[in-house]
């Protein structure tokens, strides 16, 4: 497993929510950029809690959160484990009074929570090496070249328009 970050919610070409993880510096496959394709209301969610925005009333995630600190549980941790036949699968690590669980969860859902909760994000390294793109934002030339960083971000723009959302489906 190789720990990843956020890096980000972008849009591809027909308005689908793409959520981006990266490898934490030093992680196998650091070059490499996950795309998992979510719906709108799931990128809403993770968006609000990133930016920590407030809501009007809870999202789904907030009373999960809010159930698991309810009976003193801690989500130690959130894993996106295996992809089979487009469909990307995860669980979520908690620990209860009961001793430590593994949930199932979908990789948006265990997404959303970890970033409600400050829990540390992972993916099995075989995910990210099969479907993993290198990452053209943040590789390559000095961040302080700005004509090269706009090279990167066309170049990741074209490659959202091409790609098909059912290679990486959840």
């Amino acid at each position: 497993m190789s720990e990843v970050e956020l890096a980000g919610v972008a849009l591809d070409a027909g308005g689908q929510p793409v959520l981006l993880l990266k490898p934490v510096g030093g992680e196998p496959d650091q070059g490499k950029i996950l795309p998992i394709w979510i719906g709108p209301l799931e990128s809403m969610s993770i968006l609000a809690a990133v930016e920590g925005a407030p809501t009007p009333r809870p999202f789904a995630h907030d009373l999960m959160r809010a159930l698991i600190e309810a009976i003193d549980g801690v989500i130690l941790g959130v894993e996106i484990t295996r992809i089979d036949e487009g469909t990307f699968y995860a669980e979520v690590r908690i620990e209860g009074s009961n001793g430590e669980h593994l949930v199932d969860a979908r990789p948006s859902d265990a997404i959303a929570l970890a970033a409600r909760t400050g829990a540390r994000i992972f993916v099995a390294d075989e995910v990210l090496a099969e479907v993993g793109i290198e990452d053209t934002l943040t590789g390559g030339p000095s961040p302080h070249d700005e004509a090269a960083d706009e090279e990167r971000l066309e170049e990741f723009r074209r490659f959202l328009d091409t790609v098909d959302p059912e290679d990486f489906g959840e």
